[in-house]
């Protein structure tokens, strides 16, 4: 093995995405590991440990693809400046790479998809997946079209996250996922042409 508790980490969220987070135990994510639930316990606490690393892990990531496309990372009391100085051109370059990202990247499409599953039977994960795929999302872009000036900001910010949540369930049951992308940036780009 690897990296041992990358890989715990991604067997877990796998199983969690496929199988629901309450249906599987620690001795079956050490059993798809073949390993021991002792020596997955030298890792992990437990499954509550595990989850929350790997939440620790979606959170990192997303900074990052904040990072790369010159966004802000933190919401806009911590880092008002930051938001003063994104364009409309980097926000949709980021939105694009988020896409690629939620969709493409095997731990977060993983995540995306368990709480997508989870939401309906855990108010803690229908608080994450707010968080990370509804009402966070909003929240962030509105902030970002606001400080851009954008005349109802508000009502723009939802539109074009609908855009991007419409276009993840696309995504998911695509036989051609490049269409989809053509797709999503095609309507984008002409929302945008409204600001």
């Amino acid at each position: 093995m690897g990296n041992t508790k990358e890989e715990i980490l991604t067997v877990a969220l796998h199983l969690f995405a496929r199988d629901g987070y309450e249906a599987v135990s620690v001795s079956r994510i050490a059993g798809e590991l073949g390993m021991t639930k002792g020596a997955l316990y030298r890792h992990y606490q437990n499954k509550r440990d595990i989850f929350e690393h790997i939440v620790k892990r979606m959170e990192q990531g997303d900074s990052e693809q904040a990072e790369k496309n010159n966004v802000p990372e933190e919401e806009m009391e911590k880092n008002p400046e930051k938001y003063q100085e994104t364009t409309l051109k980097d926000f949709l370059e980021y939105s694009k790479s988020m896409f690629t990202y939620w969709t493409e990247d095997d731990f977060a499409s993983s995540f995306r998809k368990m709480l997508t599953l989870e939401q309906f039977r855990n108010e803690e994960m229908q608080g994450l997946y707010q968080q990370y795929l509804a009402s966070g999302p909003v929240e962030y872009v509105k902030d970002l079209f606001r400080n851009m000036d954008i005349v109802d900001a508000d009502y723009k910010a939802v539109r074009f996250y609908a855009i991007m949540y419409l276009y993840y369930s696309i995504y998911d049951g695509a036989q051609d996922k490049e269409k989809v992308i053509r797709q999503l940036e095609t309507a984008l780009n002409e929302m945008i042409k409204e600001f």
